[in-house]
């Protein structure tokens, strides 16, 4: 369990993290989100020693960081997979971690093997592909086998099939009743893989809930109802509860009321339907109406445009 209270970094008077305050469960994957300048990546260096806060705390396995005699064993961290000696082979530099924390050497080609570096245990470093290097960064952080896992943008540079093993990875991991601390700026992977999201805005909580309940509370509920006969249907709620919106000849947005309600009354009516599909909001859509306030950098566009403001999040060093 990873647990902030208050926790705050000021750097002389900007203030990056301010006095935040959540919990980080075991048993499923959190996900960490924020834009640029939002104190996620402060956060996560607060989280394992890096950085000392100017006030509160924060706890893994309810002691800090720092006073963890094996700090391996109990938290495994990626935050920067390029930060390794690249004149060593991938099995030496693992090995080498291995020793100074009195883990066998087995473990070792147990996580080579976990995260498919079989082929280029021996080779050095330095001539690594950024997917490799990831992979790399993530059979360090499993080296200790900890309780806890903190993994900043882990499928950074991978392949398809590499971002794939590594959602199926750290759900097993949750599964297995670790604690798992996941940022991305992949909206779409976040969503398939995340349980619970907490995400930072110039240095604050503005959310801390389950994914569904954040894409729900983002979702207008839309009805999307294709019929030959939508004039006839239209006419059947004229209501001030219900808004009927015609976009094509035969296609109507209904707001105000449930599929199961339009279904029914199209039945009960003789009304034929090709099509009735109620409209959730994306991650993506949830996130950007979470942060639109809180967005460092904006492209080119008006205040208003999520287009503009994603991709300024985007391409300025992801969502951090």
């Amino acid at each position: 369990m990873i647990q902030a209270q208050s926790l705050t970094k000021r750097y002389g008077s900007k203030t990056a993290v301010d006095a935040v305050d959540f919990t980080v469960q075991p048993g499923r994957v959190t996900g960490f989100l924020g834009p640029n300048g939002a104190g996620k990546s402060t956060t996560m260096r607060m989280i394992v020693g890096l950085d000392r806060p100017s006030h509160g705390s924060v706890t893994v396995n309810g002691k800090q960081y720092r006073e963890h005699k094996a700090p391996l064993r109990e938290v495994g961290v990626l935050l920067d997979a390029k930060a390794i000696h690249t004149g060593r082979s991938a099995y030496n530099h693992l090995l080498a971690m291995a020793a100074t924390h009195s883990i066998p050497a087995s473990r070792v080609k147990q996580v080579i093997e976990l995260t498919g570096l079989d082929s280029v245990a021996r080779k050095r470093v330095g001539g690594f592909s950024l997917g490799m290097g990831q992979r790399l960064g993530i059979a360090a952080a499993l080296l200790g086998d900890p309780a806890t896992l903190i993994l900043d943008e882990p499928v950074n540079g991978l392949d398809p099939e590499g971002v794939q093993w590594v959602r199926h990875l750290v759900r097993h991991l949750a599964a297995e009743g670790r604690t798992v601390l996941l940022s991305s700026h992949l909206m779409s992977e976040m969503a398939v893989t995340a349980d619970h999201l907490i995400v930072l805005g110039r240095g604050k909580v503005i959310a801390d809930a389950p994914v569904a309940e954040l894409i729900g509370a983002a979702t207008r509920k839309v009805v999307r109802v294709r019929t030959p006969y939508a004039p006839e249907l239209a006419a059947l709620f004229q209501s001030a509860d219900i808004t009927v919106t015609r976009t094509e000849a035969d296609l109507l947005e209904i707001v105000g009321i449930t599929a199961a309600d339009i279904g029914n009354q199209a039945a009960r009516a003789g009304i034929a339907l090709h099509e009735l599909t109620p409209i959730s909001a994306s991650l993506e859509e949830a996130y950007m109406s979470l942060t639109q306030n809180d967005v460092e950098y904006r492209t080119g566009g008006t205040s208003d445009d999520p287009a503009a403001e994603y991709s300024a999040a985007d391409l300025t060093e992801s969502v951090r």
